[in-house]
């Protein structure tokens, strides 16, 4: 139940340009304001490593984290039924950890394909 097509995802996030999209969308840049401004209150750890990735990097990197989190529940799975494991405890709870990822990744996708036609419903 592995993600098989995280390598397109990736060539597909990686070839979409906002820059290019903006410019065809006539947005002003200038009314635009990064969402980093409002971000520097308090000790936020690693935000300061986030605010740096693209949206399709984040997309991205979420993809291939699902992705290893269902190779790690497979993994636990077969350890269980060739006997190397007699934890089922920890293999439930790899399986239930990468569903709950599946099952967010794919949440998030519909938003996404739903802001996108949205998008495109509206009149210029």
């Amino acid at each position: 139940m592995a993600i098989e097509n995280v390598g397109n995802m990736n060539k597909m996030l990686n070839s979409f340009n906002a820059n290019e999209w903006t410019k065809s969308a006539s947005i002003d840049k200038a009314t635009t304001q990064p969402l980093n401004s409002e971000l520097s209150v308090g000790n936020l750890g690693d935000a300061s490593a986030a605010n740096n990735k693209t949206f399709s990097q984040m997309l991205s990197d979420s993809m291939v984290e699902v992705n290893g989190l269902q190779d790690e529940a497979n993994k636990a799975m077969q350890k269980l039924v060739s006997g190397q494991s007699k934890n089922i405890h920890e293999t439930m709870l790899a399986v239930e950890k990468a569903d709950i990822a599946f099952r967010t990744m794919n949440q998030v996708r519909l938003k996404v394909i739903e802001a996108y036609k949205e998008i495109m419903r509206m009149q210029m």
